[in-house]
């Protein structure tokens, strides 16, 4: 590991000496620092916004003032996701949803609902249903309308943005050979925009994907199927564009082109899941490259009429997924495990700051 010394900045402003990789703790509370990203954010109209690890709020009093404090947007890591909300069928666990909407409201936070309709993360009921054939195509579908109404309808009014179809492409731009596709043909996906409309008319209804910041064939395929819907009448809004990268693949190009001709087709646009993981050990330079990812795709949202959130897939590196999927990787956040800034939170705050 290299070992360096460098001034960091916590939470609330407090510059703090440390030897190391390893940033500064800060009381998020303190007085006197410098105004949160939600007050920026706010002065170039745009919402900036977190996931939530539900445990670490209820557990974790750091964790839980942050995303108070520094965001005016959230979105649930986990816990609107169909195997959490109906794990077995008929029996619904709306607890940590539930809570998330509870603790945004009280602060004036908007949520986004994540994710109505995936390929991962479905109860065992329904994929063992479908793998033994005791669950039909009819009947599959009449479960899939069931569950995308029910979410959506309980929380009406509550969200402000859903991704209802989530990474159904592949890296080609062929469509994901999901239980979806398998079962219901590429319907589904106009139908799930449908039901999710007719239960609450007035979300803003989002596409989300990884791998497409730029113009490449998995983008392309979501614009051109966006296209199709829009002029067929199905209520797709936005498009989300997740933003998981990595330093060692590069940044990704003409990230502006491809949110313009989104915005051309008359949709939102958003940044819905950004992190920026490394090989570790984490150095000097990996940070301030790190930091150029995170400005630079900020600043294409800033730089786009359409865009008017950007959210971060968790802020701290005591929570962040990325070490538990990608061996080796990580430090992928704004801040490190002790909360405290990298140059990262530095280059959000510098472009939130400059605005629009």
């Amino acid at each position: 590991m290299k070992s360096f010394r460098m001034p960091v900045v916590g939470l609330l402003g407090v510059t703090l000496l440390v030897t190391g990789v390893q940033t500064a703790s800060a009381d998020e509370a303190s007085p006197g620092g410098k105004a949160p990203l939600q007050a920026l954010a706010e002065r170039a109209d745009l919402r900036i916004g977190t996931a939530v690890d539900m445990a670490a709020l209820g557990e974790d009093t750091t964790y839980r003032r942050a995303t108070g404090r520094e965001f005016n947007s959230v979105t649930a890591e986990n816990v609107m996701k169909w195997e959490v909300v109906e794990p077995a069928r008929g029996t619904y666990d709306w607890s940590g949803a539930d809570e998330l909407v509870r603790f945004a409201r009280e602060r004036g936070q908007v949520v986004r609902g994540h994710t109505l309709v995936w390929h991962s993360q479905l109860p065992g009921w329904l994929t063992t249903g479908v793998a033994d054939g005791s669950i039909g195509a009819g009947e599959l579908r009449g479960i899939l309308r069931k569950h995308v109404t029910t979410e959506v309808k309980r929380y009406k009014g509550r969200i402000q943005q859903w991704d209802v179809v989530n990474e159904v492409f592949e890296e080609d731009g062929s469509l994901r050979n999901s239980i979806w596709l398998q079962k219901l043909g590429p319907s589904y996906i106009a139908d799930a925009f449908r039901w999710a409309h007719a239960a609450d008319p007035k979300a803003k209804l989002f596409l989300n994907d990884y791998n497409v910041e730029g113009v490449n064939a998995k983008s392309t395929a979501y614009y051109e199927l966006a296209k199709r819907l829009r002029a067929e009448g199905v209520p797709v809004q936005g498009f989300g564009i997740q933003g998981h990268l990595a330093i060692q693949y590069g940044f990704p190009g003409d990230v502006a082109g491809n949110l313009a001709r989104f915005e051309r087709l008359g949709m939102q646009t958003a940044f819905t899941e950004v992190d920026v993981r490394m090989i570790l050990p984490v150095d000097e330079e990996k940070l301030a490259t790190q930091a150029t990812y995170f400005r630079g795709l900020l600043d294409a949202c800033l730089g786009a009429r359409s865009c008017k959130s950007f959210t971060v897939w968790g802020f701290t590196d005591k929570y962040s997924w990325v070490p538990g999927v990608f061996a080796g990787q990580g430090a992928a956040t704004l801040t490190g495990e002790d909360f405290g800034r990298k140059p990262a939170y530095g280059a959000v705050r510098e472009e939130l700051t400059d605005g629009r």
